[in-house]
C-alpha cells in the first residue's frame, strides 16, 4: 500500500512538475521565469509565472526558480539601472531634484496612502523609461539565462545518468557475486 502511494504521488509530481521534460524546454521554461521576474509587471511576477507555466505546460519549479532569480538585495538596484538606461533610450530627462524627492519619499510610512500617492507622482514622469529599461534589460538576461539554464541542465542530466549507470553496475556485480555462491 506505502509503495503505491508513493509510486502515485511520484508520478503526480512528476507530471505536475515536468521533469522528464528535455533540456531546452527545461531551460526555457527558466528563461521565462527570469524574463518575469526582471520585467517591469512588478508584484504580478509569481501570479504570471504560474499561469504562463500552465498555459505553456512548462517545469513549474524552473519558471518560479527563474521569476524568483530577482532578489530583494538587488532588485533597486536593478530597476534603477533599468530605468536610466530606458530613460537614455526613450530620450526623457530624468526630472530636476528627482534623488532628492526620492530620499524624502522613504521618510514617509510605506502603510500610509501619502507616500503610495507622492510614489505616483513622483515616477509618473518615468513611467516609459521604467517599462522600457527594465523589457529590455529582462530580455537580455532572460536569454542569457536560457544558455547557462541549458548547459547547466545537460550538464546535470549526464552526471545523473552516469550515477545511475555506476549503480545499475554495482547492482549486476552483486548479483553475479550472488548466483556464483550459490
Amino acid at each position: 500500500m506505502i509503495q503505491r502511494t508513493r509510486a502515485a504521488i511520484r508520478k503526480w509530481l512528476e507530471t505536475l512538475l515536468h521533469i522528464h521534460d528535455s533540456p531546452q524546454r527545461t531551460a526555457a521554461a527558466f528563461a521565462l521565469g527570469v524574463l518575469l521576474g526582471f520585467s517591469p509587471l512588478l508584484g504580478l511576477h509569481t501570479v504570471l509565472a504560474i499561469s504562463l507555466a500552465f498555459i505553456f505546460n512548462l517545469n513549474r519549479v524552473a519558471v518560479l526558480l527563474g521569476c524568483y532569480s530577482n532578489l530583494p538585495w538587488f532588485i533597486a538596484a536593478y530597476y534603477a539601472l533599468a530605468t536610466a538606461v530606458g530613460a537614455e533610450i526613450t530620450r526623457t530627462p530624468i526630472p530636476p531634484g528627482f534623488a532628492g524627492e526620492i530620499r524624502d519619499l522613504f521618510e514617509l510610512s510605506l502603510v500610509h496612502a501619502g507616500f503610495w500617492h507622492r510614489l505616483f507622482v513622483t515616477m509618473r514622469p518615468l513611467l516609459w523609461p521604467y517599462a522600457v529599461g527594465s523589457m529590455l534589460g529582462a530580455v537580455i538576461l532572460a536569454a542569457i539565462a536560457y544558455r547557462v539554464a541549458l548547459v547547466f541542465v545537460i550538464a546535470e542530466r549526464q552526471r545523473l545518468e552516469e550515477h545511475r549507470r555506476r549503480v545499475e553496475e554495482r547492482r549486476r556485480r552483486a548479483e553475479e557475486r550472488r548466483s556464483r555462491q550459490r
